[in-house]
């Protein structure tokens, strides 16, 4: 009898573990488990950084609007690389959150 309890819990546990992991893959798409989103997170965390020293180094108008420019083009890339990614895992995104990081 107890032979056979563990040759059926091993069994559970064989049998369970693709699903497990796929359900890993599924991780709800704003959370930091969904490695893409973390991706997105910190790509818009180090546009940030480098907006500020940028703007901290900006002699002229022309340089700030460059930074700023350039900041935009950041984020821009960051979104398109997200949806990309989702897309691809058969989950496309029609929104994007607000990142804040202070």
């Amino acid at each position: 009898m107890y032979k056979t309890m563990l040759a059926l819990a091993a069994a559970g546990t064989v049998l369970a573990t693709p699903a497990l992991a796929g359900d890993r893959s599924r991780a709800p798409i704003y959370s930091d488990a969904n490695s893409h989103y973390l991706d997105y997170k910190t790509d818009i965390s180090e546009a940030k950084r480098e907006l500020r020293k940028d703007l901290a180094r900006a002699d002229d108008e022309a340089d700030r609007e460059d930074a700023w420019a350039e900041y935009r083009r950041e984020v821009a890339d960051a979104k398109h690389d997200f949806r990309k990614e989702m897309a691809e895992e058969g989950r496309p995104i029609r929104r994007i959150p607000v990142v804040i990081v202070e």
